[in-house]
């Protein structure tokens, strides 16, 4: 049953049970609007208390209507007839009210929550605006300003703050709907309150539009619908709520079916299916319940710091006191960090902090339930520590490998029981990023591959099966990016034009601007392990660069000048002569935004098309979590598989055909020439329970 009615004495108490996130389907929003009618003629009832079964109050829509014609009734009709309901309705949440489902509650005379609740309208996320009166009713109960927070950016806030902001009536401290059975009673001997609808908005100050409109057009950069849900609520603000409620649902209309729409919901779909690939879905995992890291460094120590903040206890080994120590304070920085950036407070860093011991005796590992080694990029180190591992370690620990570019194969080599080893490559800094390749072996239990992705969802991360090859898959995509950047320098680009080319597409710094940033000289220590294999990486100028000791930031020159405490890129005369060098004989040509990009990201499509090709990548859809997650690609844009096929892939075999031609990128391949036949290489994603 979706919808059931009970009473309470003189309260009625309407209960959605609609699992597994009280989404709101067209049977529940038509249970509601019969609830309503039914409850309106019932005399023995004096007011009704609107709750949910299971973890959630509404959770949002129901996916299983997206890109579907909408059924009525509409969810603003739903929200209209609470409003307007003869008896007053007390919504009492527990769990997430977002989306539609704080629209509903927005339409109760009164809103009672659970001290865990949580309130927004992250619409934004998906490429639009709320569209059944969030942006209208809201700014009329908390304000314009405190609504523009929530809305513009799509962020959910607490119980508390949202009783302080006027949000919610009262905070549930106990048994929610005891309690919001009380409140009921008490409020139905009281004067109704005014309906949202027929409040006004506060005044603001004479500038605050223009103010805000310049901020929310910095945060969302490219992204369209923040700046359309501004004016929502500008709207809201200066006109009556029928005007604004029409232009609201015009709006929210509008961009449903917008490129940006459709991105976003790509990447909403993949990183709810991401953590539960089908290759593991019936798979236990092992319990982990503690872990240890081999190594203090950058990486070590923010993957010890992702570990702390959720929950495990973790040892960290290093090879000496002395490194034992560095090692600690490298971890102890990362939480001095959060505190300063008020993420965390002083009590919970310390916490955080007392549960990391350090240590430079493996045999303090003999219980661990995972350790993951984080030690230089040396295949004879790493190899070092697993055989110490081997020794130390329960037969079922799990051992894992944070590598970017060795063969986890390799790296295993000779490691006993090698049914419990695999790689798990973290993104620096680990304790943010939130993208974690996850790579099995040739002998990974499929268990041990299971509990890699329950260690994502534990940490909160974005997880992608990738297969073995060098780079992963990122990683051997960003080699295409930076070989076609350098392309384009010996054709008549420059690195300023580049940069600013990649971030007119929506990148947040262009590949020469970042290469400065993480250091030409790591790059350049790849390049010589490729050609100790016998390949041929192309990269004339960063090689030069690199000889010269221009490797970035760090030593105040790389692709671009750097003065002494001041990170501002500026162009390089050296760097100019450099490519004029490299460049004698070739062909040169004007270069503009739009050709830039598609020298570098239709390429970068190409090269993932070869990753599925391979097996190295099992979905598109991971490539563009991939991309996104650890790479910076506008989410906007949904990543480069997402892009390629909106544009049409027909296309794009003709653009990298013609680069081909001009010996600037190398001509599609089979699996995207096939693809293009079939004009799709994208997977549906499933396992979504909830959206706005």
């Amino acid at each position: 049953m979706t919808v059931t009615i009970t009473h309470e004495g003189a309260i009625a108490v309407v209960t959605i049970d609609n699992p597994p996130v009280n989404a709101l389907s067209q049977a529940l929003r038509q249970a509601l609007v019969e609830a309503v009618s039914s409850i309106d003629v019932d005399e023995t009832v004096d007011a009704v208390v609107l709750i949910c079964t299971g973890r959630t109050f509404i959770a949002g829509a129901d996916v299983n209507e997206f890109g579907k014609p909408p059924v009525p009734p509409h969810l603003p009709e739903v929200v209209t007839g609470i409003e307007n309901a003869e008896k007053p309705w007390i919504a009492a949440m527990h769990g997430s009210a977002l989306g539609g489902g704080l629209e509903v509650a927005l339409g109760c005379a009164y809103r009672v929550a659970a001290a865990s609740a949580n309130f927004g309208l992250p619409e934004v996320k998906l490429g639009i605006v709320p569209g059944a009166g969030g942006t209208v009713r809201l700014p009329r109960l908390i304000g314009a300003p405190a609504t523009i927070d929530m809305v513009t950016s799509g962020t959910a806030i607490g119980a508390g703050k949202a009783r302080d902001l006027g949000l919610v009536d009262a905070v549930i401290e106990g048994d929610l709907l005891p309690a919001a059975i009380t409140f009921a009673g008490e409020v139905s001997r009281k004067p109704r309150p005014q309906p949202i609808r027929e409040r006004s908005v506060p005044p603001v100050e004479s500038d605050f539009w223009a103010r805000t409109e310049k901020a929310v057009a910095t945060k969302a950069k490219r992204e369209v619908a923040p700046l359309r849900a501004l004016a929502c609520i500008r709207t809201a603000s200066e006109a009556d709520f029928l005007t604004a409620t029409a232009f609201e649902r015009e709006t929210f209309l509008e961009l449903r079916g917008s490129a940006q729409a459709a991105a976003l919901r790509h990447i909403f779909f993949a990183e709810r299916a991401a953590p539960r690939p089908p290759e593991v879905a019936d798979v236990a995992p092992h319990d982990i319940g503690s872990a240890a890291v081999i190594g203090g460094g950058t990486m070590g120590a923010g993957i010890v710091a992702a570990l702390r903040d959720a929950g495990l206890p973790v040892v960290l080994v290093e090879r000496d006191a002395t490194a034992v120590e560095r090692g600690l304070a490298n971890v102890g920085q990362i939480f001095e960090n959060s505190v300063k950036r008020g993420r965390i407070s002083p009590e919970i860093a310390a916490e955080r902090m007392a549960g990391v011991t350090g240590t430079g005796d493996y045999g303090a590992l003999s219980d661990t339930d995972l350790v993951i080694e984080a030690v230089f990029e040396d295949l004879a180190v790493k190899r070092a520590v697993f055989a110490q591992l081997s020794r130390v370690c329960r037969a079922d620990a799990i051992l894992a490998t944070n590598t970017s570019y060795l063969d986890p194969n390799e790296i295993g080599e000779g490691l006993a029981h090698p049914e419990r080893f695999l790689g798990l490559h973290f993104f620096s800094p680990a304790h943010v990023m939130k993208l974690l390749e996850i790579v099995p072996t040739r002998t990974t239990a499929l268990p041990v591959l299971a509990s890699g992705f329950a260690l994502a969802r534990l940490l909160g991360k974005i997880p992608v099966h990738a297969g073995i090859c060098d780079g992963f898959i990122g990683n051997r995509i960003l080699k295409v990016t930076r070989a076609q950047a350098e392309r384009l320098l010996l054709s008549g680009a420059t690195p300023v034009t580049v940069d600013a080319a990649m971030r007119a597409f929506g990148l947040p710094m262009g590949p020469f601007e970042a290469q400065d940033l993480g250091g030409l000289d790591i790059a350049a220590f790849q390049r010589k392990a490729a050609r100790g294999r016998g390949e041929a990486p192309f990269a004339p100028v960063a090689d030069r660069l690199c000889a010269m000791g221009r490797v970035g930031q760090k030593s105040n020159g790389g692709w671009y000048d750097y003065q002494p405490g001041d990170r501002t890129p500026q162009p390089s005369s050296a760097v100019a002569a450099i490519i004029t060098q490299e460049a004698a004989g070739l062909t040169q040509r004007t270069w503009d935004e739009t050709s830039i990009a598609d020298a570098i990201i239709l390429p970068m499509v190409n090269e993932a098309a070869r990753l599925l090709e391979e097996g190295i990548a099992l979905r598109a859809a991971d490539i563009d979590l991939v991309k996104i997650h650890g790479y910076g690609f506008p989410r906007w844009r949904g990543g480069p598989m997402h892009y390629a096929q909106a544009r049409g892939l027909a296309e794009v075999v003709t653009v990298l055909d013609r680069l081909a031609t001009e010996g600037l990128a190398d001509p599609a391949c089979d699996g995207l020439r096939l693809a293009a036949e079939r004009d799709s290489f994208m997977a549906a994603a499933d396992s979504v329970d909830e959206v706005p």
